[in-house]
């Protein structure tokens, strides 16, 4: 690591708050990889709904205190760099790494069950309870590096971690198969739109909640069907229609979407952008024989097929904007603001 500079261009979360508390820095110590550890030099970082979350403690369910505010129920250590979606290049290796993996474009596994050369009781989200992506340089356990080969630009590829193995998860766990009938929420949004690629790889018939304006593009990624966000699901659908749910959302009109299951009916959720605070009939939930699952931490398999999909073509990046690293600000107003379909990418070439 001689020939690597001793500092970087970063961002800082130095607290909860607002944007303010997002401090870009160019004295950032570069970090040193541990002896099973990679140093990659990030080229481009993807913006998440957990980096928000995160900065304004929206996790924290004791009335607004901040010390439970990850997604672990861990509290946050600052300043931190976050950053969960990462495609850059291998440039230094711990002395327990092959130095042959120098040089190589990788993307990282956001969620890691290897830090600080220890195996972690509980994985941890890659930015959130360790430093991530949103800096020139970032540390990661070798194995949590995934070597990728593509004709994809860096921010393209910086769009799939995340969201697309947020995706492949809720799939895998409902166990989704072809000729299923499933609903998708919040399908305009990162995850929304890969769980609609990968459905449709399954060969799955999809039905997608997003708004008017959306709809065309979300037909055109294997969507055979979409719903208004005010829609009533079982106005629209009917009652036992549908196999599997997909939610992202959760919110006022979530007790539709088990009447819209069919018994024995999966739902997988991941997100609650819509409030997270819903009401359960429990006769619903066992009358109909129903499967809940909470997906936040990746089955073992889940990253390695998504190498595989993006190498063999079968899925088509997002990328609805990309704005420099110092602009982390601007990134996050758009990101909030939804008017977006896909991914918002951060990029950190010299050039911008």
């Amino acid at each position: 690591m001689n020939d690597l500079p001793k500092t970087m261009r970063g961002v800082w979360l130095t607290g909860h708050g607002g944007l303010e508390k997002l401090v870009v820095r160019s004295d950032i110590q570069v970090p040193h990889p541990g002896p099973r550890e990679v140093l990659v030099r990030v080229a481009a970082a993807g913006v998440n709904n957990t980096d928000i979350n995160t900065r304004t403690a929206w996790y924290s369910k004791k009335d607004g205190a901040s010390g439970d505010a990850s997604w672990t129920g861990a509290p946050i250590h600052f300043p931190r760099i976050q950053g969960a979606d990462v495609c850059g290049r291998i440039v230094a290796v711990g002395k327990e790494i092959g130095a042959e993996r120098i040089g190589e474009r990788v993307l990282i596994e956001p969620c890691i069950r290897e830090a600080n050369g220890q195996k972690l009781e509980r994985p941890w989200y890659f930015g959130s309870e360790c430093d991530g992506g949103f800096a020139e340089y970032t540390v990661v356990a070798s194995r949590h590096a995934y070597r990728i080969e593509s004709k994809l630009n860096d921010a393209e590829l910086a769009s799939f971690p995340c969201s697309y193995s947020t995706a492949e998860n809720l799939l895998a766990r409902s166990k989704t198969k072809a000729g299923d009938r499933i609903l998708v929420t919040g399908a305009s949004g990162g995850v929304g739109s890969a769980a609609i690629q990968l459905a449709r790889a399954r060969g799955a018939h999809i039905i997608a909640v997003t708004s008017p304006e959306k709809s065309e593009d979300i037909l055109r990624l294997g969507a055979g069907r979409t719903l208004g966000r005010e829609d009533s699901v079982v106005e629209m659908l009917g009652r036992d229609s549908i196999d599997v749910v997909i939610d992202l959302v959760g919110g006022a009109g979530w007790p539709e979407l088990l009447d819209a299951l069919r018994p024995q009916g999966r739902y997988a959720v991941a997100g609650a952008i819509g409030g997270p605070i819903v009401e359960l009939d429990i006769r619903t939930l066992y009358l109909k024989d129903l499967s809940l699952f909470g997906c936040t931490v990746l089955e073992p398999t889940v990253f390695a097929n998504l190498i595989e999909h993006i190498e063999g073509g079968r899925l088509s990046p997002l990328v609805a904007k990309t704005f420099p690293l110092e602009r982390i600000a601007d990134a996050q107003t758009a990101f909030m603001a939804k008017h977006h379909t896909g991914k918002i990418v951060l990029t950190l070439d010299e050039e911008d």
